[in-house]
């Protein structure tokens, strides 16, 4: 069959290993004439439109349902339907009210979820233009199919993975797919060699990259998921979300408490029942205990605390995705960040200048270097020559406001001759261009032609590798400028040390000219008998801030990882600065190690490497799964199309909001809007606040549970009648769960926050004595309760009832205020610190004064007004819950201390 040979090239990964006429006669298309229509209509029927799928579209009814298979969701709404039972509509609203809130906040994150395909299907909505039956015609992108042709320009989105067949000065900006920050010339010769990265696939050009330079001609010989760009699509529509630390505990935690609270609720069912309490009574009064005791609040006042968050890291910059990422930041053990735009500015810098001898010490550092010891004095006369030769072997322009553009490294180099006080266009002016021969990636270097006056003079700026060994001499300033003896070993040794200091390293080079050649001239005739300059060392710089904040995330506890596209060297020498390694000589492991690993493997060398380089994304989300399967929880932050799989797979996927593309945004739970790695650790710190807070509320809701549970169960085992009423229960439940426990939302971050490790992410929601508090100290409630209960009872206290219900909530109001951190006091914090907190508990106080006094309310609550000594000694049993848990975080302070001493001592 016609269609066969492309048939099979489409699925073949060896384009860049293949001569061009060999694709060409396999995919049966002339290059000058392009595909006949009966062709085009074949291939259509075969590979289909190239364009990458959309998810699949979920019907509304099954979105709902997912909302509601939550074992929590349905013990609230058996909750909703016993509070209707019993009369309660007011109970029964707002249960349904936080029920259809969480299921509308569900329903909206399930949309999102799918949104990075979608993200992904825009990039391929572009115009290619083609060479069909022998016209050049621009048709949409989604129509290309194996074996046309495409042709390129400047500013060109790539419609398809093509095989280059000729290029001009072609370069493509790669950063999206490969991560690699320079531009990457091409080339349509065949590679050598068996094994390359996809950075490394010169004649190749990706589907989603764009031209950025030049020209060129292509061989389409992938569409739509064939493409690398489509690899990726597949990677991330096969990525699975995993719960959050907040989901995982909240889900455990439900199950726990409603099938105690269910069973506690049956005994004191049965235990009245044979007391010969009223049957009607006890049945009231256990579905009255199990709503109060199932934290129904729970869910509204998550959802709250996530919302509050989430709106405050938009006043930092952190744009949430998925409310319970606010919390899941504070459970990450390990970052695994991008190099190219996350780390570091996404753009070229001089690093250093070598001129003079190759082994001298004093080589010029600019003042925007990165070393702490950059020189500011004007650069000498043989770094002067060598910055001249920068920038007028340069094809940067200078646009109306002022910057230079053009490729990255030669605006990097009119930027770091225009500090030296050489500007480009004042050289331009005084050295006009009368020839060229254009960079191309066979030759690695150009050379432009300059004269002023009588003088002619050649300048040519390359890889070290293509200059050095053309040059037969070196430029001397002690000569004045005269040729002195080269040691060309001794520089291609100095070149490839800048190289394994992560540099991108350029070599300049003269050669005076007697006239000027004629425009005919080849490169080879002009490039021969050179006079090294010297070498120019770049690098994609740090972000100034980045420092700091890998800084705090390892204080914090937390390992940043370097996963990059980039150059082992680069990856490493960036990393050393920015402290993610200690040593220069750190293990950098690439891609092509990673082959080379096993699952098994692997798990062992991601606990000791810190950089990895040279990766395609599906080894992206190996790394992470490989992390996550030693229980680690995984940020990963990209902004890129290559990042994108990853940032699903991870625990938080943090995208760049400024320069990143629109797939890692869909993919991602966080969007930095500053792109700023600094803000990371500003949302760590709040996700972190917020887990604290959610704890509070655990912590004084269940507490509060407890006591309750306690005083109702112990009551009939001390033979003491049933001290509280379903109303009473279900008031205590109304105002003490309401107003105040959300209040707990806007309880600040505790002091050190940030120089304490990660929370384990197996940890228990109830861990570090939380469930001895709420059983000690709701017995200790319950306790006071029926203390009172006894002591009003045997001193003939006709207000016993309204007495147990008053210090049931005034106990939980003294209890809110003790446990608003786990080891400073209140006196320490100040009671102003935390001012809706403090009006809910008078509001609280207030509403319960107005049960036992307003006199209409009495039939309603069944209460009676309580006597000056009554209230009195309520207060008093209150206070002393208040006492209690402050002596109980003096002892945990002490302990703290005397563990910090230890340490100290420790040898």
């Amino acid at each position: 069959m016609a269609n066969t040979p492309p048939s099979s090239s489409n699925t073949r990964k060896d384009w860049h290993l293949r001569e061009v006429h060999e694709l060409t006669q396999a995919h049966e298309v002339d290059p000058t004439q392009g595909l006949q229509d009966h062709q085009i209509a074949q291939r259509t029927l075969e590979f289909g439109a190239n364009e990458l799928p959309t998810a699949d579209s979920r019907s509304l009814w099954a979105l709902v349902w997912e909302q509601f298979s939550d074992f929590m969701i349905l013990v609230l709404l058996a909750a909703a339907v016993i509070s209707g039972v019993m009369g309660d509509l007011v109970d029964t609203l707002v249960i349904v009210v936080i029920v259809l809130l969480n299921a509308a906040i569900g329903l909206v994150q399930s949309w999102r979820a799918d949104q990075a395909l979608a993200a992904l299907q825009r990039l391929s909505e572009a115009q290619a233009t083609v060479l069909r039956s022998g016209q050049v015609q621009q048709v949409p992108a989604q129509v290309l199919v194996p074996g046309d042709i495409v042709l390129l320009e400047a500013g060109n989105q790539i419609p398809a993975d093509l095989r280059l067949i000729k290029t001009a000065q072609l370069k493509v900006d790669e950063s999206a797919l490969t991560g690699e920050s320079v531009t990457v010339d091409k080339h349509p010769h065949m590679l050598e060699g068996t094994e390359h990265a996809l950075g490394d696939r010169l004649n190749m050009a990706f589907k989603g990259t764009t031209a950025t330079h030049g020209r060129g001609h292509g061989l389409v010989v992938a569409t739509g998921m064939a493409t690398e760009l489509g690899k990726v699509a597949g990677l991330l529509d096969q990525s699975q979300q995993r719960s959050t630390p907040l989901q995982l505990r909240l889900a455990a935690f439900g199950k726990r408490v409603a099938l105690a609270v269910l069973g506690i609720c049956a005994v004191i069912f049965v235990v009245g029942v044979l007391r010969g309490e009223d049957p009607l009574l006890m049945v009231l009064t256990a579905i009255s205990l199990a709503v109060a005791a199932i934290p129904e609040a729970l869910p509204a006042v998550v959802t709250v605390l996530l919302a509050l968050g989430a709106r405050k890291m938009v006043s930092i910059n952190a744009l949430i995705r998925r409310l319970p990422s606010v919390e899941t930041l504070g459970s990450v053990t390990v970052i695994c960040s991008d190099k190219t735009g996350t780390l570091t500015q996404n753009r070229m810098q001089a690093q250093c200048l070598v001129a003079g001898q190759p082994d001298e010490a004093s080589d010029w550092m600019p003042p925007t270097a990165l070393s702490g010891t950059a020189q500011t004095a004007a650069p000498d006369a043989a770094h002067t020559e060598l910055l001249q030769a920068a920038a007028l072997c340069n094809d940067a322009t200078l646009a109306a406001d002022g910057s230079w553009r053009g490729d990255p490294t030669e605006t990097a180099l009119t930027e770091i001759a225009a500090q030296a006080g050489l500007m480009k266009t004042t050289l331009d002016a005084q050295w006009p261009r009368m020839l060229e021969h254009p960079f191309d990636a066979v030759r690695k270097r150009m050379s432009t032609i300059h004269q002023q006056a009588q003088e002619v003079v050649a300048y040519i700026k390359g890889a070290p590798e293509s200059v050095i060994p053309l040059c037969t001499s070196q430029w001397s300033a002690q000569s004045g400028g005269a040729p002195g003896h080269i040691n060309t070993s001794a520089w291609l040794a100095r070149a490839d040390a800048l190289a394994a200091q992560g540099l991108r390293v350029l070599a300049m080079a003269r050669r005076n000219h007697g006239s000027l050649p004629e425009p005919q001239a080849s490169a080879d005739t002009i490039e021969r008998d050179l006079c090294l300059i010297g070498l120019i060392g770049l690098i994609d710089p740090p972000r100034p801030e980045a420092l700091e904040a890998v800084r705090e995330c390892m204080q914090a506890g937390i390992t940043p990882v370097m996963i990059t596209g980039d150059h082992p060297a680069t990856a490493r020498a960036i990393a050393h600065r920015l402290g993610i390694v200690t040593e220069a000589d750190a293990e950098v492991l690439t891609g092509a190690d990673l082959t080379q690993l096993d699952d098994t493997a692997l798990m062992v060398k991601v606990r000791q490497v810190r950089v990895y380089a040279r990766v395609d994304p599906a080894q992206k989300i190996r790394i992470v799964q490989a992390l996550q399967a030693h229980g680690e929880f995984v940020a990963m932050t990209g902004d890129g199309v290559n990042d994108a799989p990853a940032l699903k797979q991870a625990d938080i996927g943090i995208a760049m909001g400024k320069g990143g593309t629109d797939v890692a945004r869909e993919a991602a739970s966080l969007v930095l809007l500053d792109d700023n790695f600094a803000t990371i650790v500003k949302a760590v710190r709040e996700g972190r606040r917020i887990y604290d807070n959610v704890r509070k509320f655990v912590r004084y809701a269940m507490t509060g549970n407890s006591g309750e549970i306690w005083t109702i169960f112990l009551a009939p085992l001390l033979m003491l009648p049933i001290p509280l009423l379903p109303i009473h229960i279900l008031w205590v439940n109304l105002v003490t769960d309401g107003l105040p426990g959300l209040a707990l939302a806007a309880e600040p971050a505790e002091r050190g926050i940030m120089q304490r490790p990660p929370r384990a992410p197996t940890e228990s929601l109830f861990a570090q004595g939380m469930w001895q508090h709420i059983l000690g100290v709701g017995l200790l409630l319950g306790g006071l309760c029926l203390g009172v209960q006894a002591w009003a009872l045997s001193t003939s206290h006709a207000h016993w009832q309204t007495m147990v219900f008053t210090v049931l909530t005034l106990g939980q109001m003294a209890h809110v205020l003790a446990i608003r951190s786990e080891t400073e006091a209140l006196w320490q914090q100040g009671l102003t610190s935390n001012r809706p907190l403090l009006g809910a508990v008078l509001l609280t106080f207030c509403l319960q004064m107005a049960t036992i006094y307003v006199p209409f309310l009495n039939p309603i609550f069944k209460t009676q007004p309580l006597s000056l000594p009554e209230l009195a000694l309520c207060l008093a049993a209150s206070a002393v819950v208040w006492v209690v848990v402050e002596i109980e975080k003096a002892w945990r302070r002490s302990r703290r201390a005397a563990s910090t001493d230890v340490a100290a001592d420790a040898p």
